[in-house]
């Protein structure tokens, strides 16, 4: 079983861009808890950002790629210790959690920090809508998990490596919860959340939308079983109540509504297709299952 035994199993992964207020006091933190193995992916700051990263010892490279996914494959690529944590580099995240999330590392590919503990330095609208968010993942992915869009999570590097990538922003952390969600291999810890040091970058609306649609897609693409049976549901309770109510009026009022009927077989012939597209989906996944426990099984043979 993997388990971090110590401190240099361990990258922290800082990506930024622009954080020269808040840059060098998490790594000033991260050196004072004793993580040294610390990589500063940059996303081609316009400000002193890399400097200061560099002069408090990090490692600092600039990312490939755009946005906050490209930060994430270059980290990736870049890391050389069986597990990476991710973590934004503006002081919101408290390094002294990093140990909570260590402690249960063992068994999954996956750790989220959830912000449990000072959640009203997140902006209330910011709040509302990850409680949605949190909801909506819930619901797709049939997991217990309160918080998708954390900023710090620890992953197992050749876990990391399979990662299939095509969101390109603040939707990237969502992305990597989906994959490992399906497989059951994660968890979360509570830690602590700070203001932000520097300026804002998230915009509520327009990243809590984006978010929200691209956990929709995500579902279709790694759980579409429970999204398809979803749509099977809303689609056939009311196929059978307006047949029902069809069959009534043509026994007992001696009416052909023929619309009625109509509707109801649409209503009937899109749970037909959702049900179809649901058991391709089972033998898919259940193949995707067997090839991922032979990469695992070779992964783990070469991590040992």
């Amino acid at each position: 079983m993997w388990e971090i035994t110590s401190k240099d199993d361990l990258t922290i992964v800082l990506p930024i861009l622009d954080e020269e207020e808040g840059v060098g006091q998490v790594i000033e933190e991260l050196n004072k808890f004793g993580y040294k193995k610390i990589l500063v992916v940059d996303g081609y700051s316009s400000d002193g950002s890399r400097e200061v990263a560099a002069k408090m010892g990090a490692r600092v490279v600039e990312q490939i790629g755009k946005g906050k996914t490209g930060a994430l494959i270059t980290a990736i690529k870049s890391v050389k210790t069986p597990y990476m944590l991710v973590m934004d580099g503006d002081f919101t995240y408290d390094p002294s959690c990093i140990r909570r999330m260590i402690a249960h590392a063992s068994g999954h590919d996956e750790i989220i920090g959830a912000r449990s503990e000072g959640r009203q330095h997140i902006p209330l609208i910011n709040r509302l809508g990850n409680h949605l968010l949190n909801w909506l993942f819930r619901a797709l992915f049939a997991v217990r998990l309160s918080d998708v869009c954390s900023g710090m999570y620890l992953l197992r590097t050749a876990a990391a490596r399979r990662l299939d990538f095509t969101t390109g922003g603040f939707d990237v952390e969502v992305e990597i919860a989906s994959q490992f969600a399906a497989e059951r291999r994660i968890a979360e810890v509570p830690v602590n959340y700070r203001p932000r040091v520097g300026v804002k970058k998230l915009s509520s609306f327009k990243h809590g939308l984006r978010i929200g649609t691209t956990i929709v897609r995500l579902a279709n693409a790694y759980n579409p079983v429970l999204l398809y049976s979803g749509v099977i549901a809303v689609t056939v309770v009311p196929a059978i109540a307006i047949l029902g109510w069809a069959l009534y009026r043509r026994f007992f009022w001696s009416e052909l509504r023929t619309d009625y009927f109509l509707m109801a077989f649409m209503l009937f012939l899109v749970a037909a297709q959702a049900v179809s597209v649901a058991t391709t989906s089972i033998l898919i996944q259940r193949f995707e299952r067997r090839l991922r426990g032979i990469i695992s099984g070779e992964a783990h043979g070469e991590d040992s």
